[in-house]
C-alpha cells in the first residue's frame, strides 16, 4: 500500500492547517488508520488514529487541538489541526492497520513521503 499525504505548509503559531492522506488500496474502509510526525533529531510519534468503527484516541501534546476524521467513501483520512505551536513542527505521515496496536508498533512494510508543516512566527 503507498500513501500520499498532503496539505501541509508554513503557518504562524495559532494558526490552522488540515492534512490529507489517500491511499492507493481501499484500505481504510478495512483497517484503523493513524496520523504521526517525526520532528528533527526525534522519534516518529503517533498522533491521532481512528479506527474501523470510528472510535477516536489521541496523544496528550494534541489532544483538543487535532481532530483526525474519515471521509465516508472510506478513501481518504484528514487531520484537522488548530492552535498550531512551533513545536507542532515535523514531517506529518499517515498509515494504517489491523488494528489500534499495529498502530501503536508502527509495525509497517513501508511509509509516504510525508508532508512537512512547519510553525514559526
Amino acid at each position: 500500500v503507498q500513501f500520499v499525504e498532503s496539505g501541509g505548509g508554513s503557518v504562524q503559531p495559532g494558526g490552522s492547517l488540515k492534512l490529507s492522506c489517500t491511499a492507493s488500496t481501499t484500505i481504510f474502509s478495512i483497517a484503523a488508520a493513524g496520523w504521526y510526525r517525526q520532528a528533527p533529531g526525534k522519534e516518529r510519534e503517533l498522533l491521532a488514529s481512528i479506527s474501523r468503527l470510528g472510535s477516536t484516541n489521541y496523544a496528550e501534546s494534541v489532544k483538543g487541538r487535532f481532530t483526525i476524521s474519515r471521509d465516508r467513501a472510506r478513501t481518504a483520512v484528514y487531520l484537522q489541526m488548530n492552535s498550531l505551536k512551533p513545536d507542532d513542527t515535523a514531517i506529518y505521515y499517515c498509515n494504517a492497520g489491523s488494528s489500534g496496536e499495529v498502530l501503536r508498533r508502527m509495525d509497517f512494510e513501508s511509509w509516504g513521503q510525508g508532508t512537512q508543516v512547519t510553525v514559526s512566527s
